[in-house]
């Protein structure tokens, strides 16, 4: 990512987010704020787990200027694919556009969830969970990532049994479900190479 980068507003609440049912079959489209509106509408998401040659997890911190969870932690990467869009593509622009890196990464599963904030809205997502190795040292734009910072399997374990209010609550549940029903897979991330 070019320095003219690090700052640009790579989001808007218009884009157009894919509406789904509880099968992740597609039943529409509808802008980003009137999905996250209210309790919030059911909508496809994705989330990336990025980690460094040393087995550590890159973590970031969402901006100050987020509707919802600003200030949070949360894993390497979330967001959502647009209107026809594949979450190939949508993964590798969100990867680039936040944090100026590409990877490889690997599908591990998707669920559903629900998390409220305060009265400012919600995530109702239906969310694939991925996994993959940080090619280069992260870009973070400014827009979107308030910080960004590497933390060990047993550092994120320490964090959610004594800062858990500080995580975002996708992170919580996507983190506790790898580290116990995928830990093989997980464990091929978290080794040092």
């Amino acid at each position: 990512m070019s320095s003219a980068n690090a700052h640009a507003i790579v989001s808007s609440d218009s884009e157009e987010l894919i509406l789904v049912n509880e099968h992740d079959e597609e039943t529409g489209s509808l802008s980003k704020l009137a999905c996250h509106d209210g309790d919030g509408l059911l909508h496809r998401a994705f989330s990336v787990f990025l980690f460094n040659q040393k087995g550590e997890l890159l973590v970031q911190q969402r901006a100050a200027g987020k509707r919802l969870w600003p200030g949070f932690w949360a894993n390497s990467c979330c967001s959502h694919p647009r209107k026809g869009e594949s979450m190939e593509i949508a993964t590798q622009r969100r990867l680039q556009q936040e944090l100026g890196v590409s990877a490889q990464v690997e599908y591990v599963y998707k669920f559903r969830y629900q998390a409220v904030y305060r009265d400012l809205g919600a995530e109702h997502e239906l969310c694939w969970v991925y996994l993959g190795r940080c090619a280069g040292p992260p870009q973070p734009n400014s827009t979107e990532i308030a910080a960004v910072r590497y933390l060990s399997p047993a550092a994120i374990d320490a964090e959610l049994a004594n800062n858990a209010d500080s995580l975002t609550p996708w992170f919580k549940l996507e983190w506790e479900r790898l580290s116990t029903e995928f830990a093989a897979q997980l464990a091929r991330y978290t080794s040092a190479l």
